[in-house]
């Protein structure tokens, strides 16, 4: 998290998505997230996980931009997280330019809609 919402990143170079850097329609964003539940294989959500392969969640993700869907590449642990999930995803090709809601759901539960701007 940020103080301004969920950590929501450009994949190129891992800055923030600002409003002076706004996203780009098909570009590829990661988004920070806690709470996507167990991974693929298992590790115990109170410990780290482990660097030397991916962890994928078990449960569906989704995430969607002004209600379309975005292709999801990885959803899962990262190293050395404990209950940290990051998920990369490329932004509907033809997404208009302006203010965009942003939803991921997890396992067919939604979380809360963000805000962010596509330029």
């Amino acid at each position: 998290m940020t103080g301004s919402g969920p950590a929501l990143v450009h994949s190129s170079d891992f800055s923030l998505v600002t409003a002076a850097k706004p996203a780009h329609s098909a570009e590829l964003l990661s988004l920070f997230a806690a709470g996507l539940g167990p991974t693929r294989p298992g590790v115990d959500f109170r410990t780290s996980v482990p660097g030397e392969r991916l962890q994928p969640v078990n449960s569906p993700v989704e995430v969607t931009v002004n209600g379309n869907l975005a292709e999801v590449l990885y959803a899962g642990g990262y190293p050395g997280a404990v209950d940290r999930y990051r998920v990369n995803f490329k932004v509907p090709d033809g997404t208009a330019p302006g203010a965009a809601t942003l939803r991921l759901t997890s396992g067919f539960i939604p979380g809360s809609d963000v805000a962010i701007l596509i330029e």
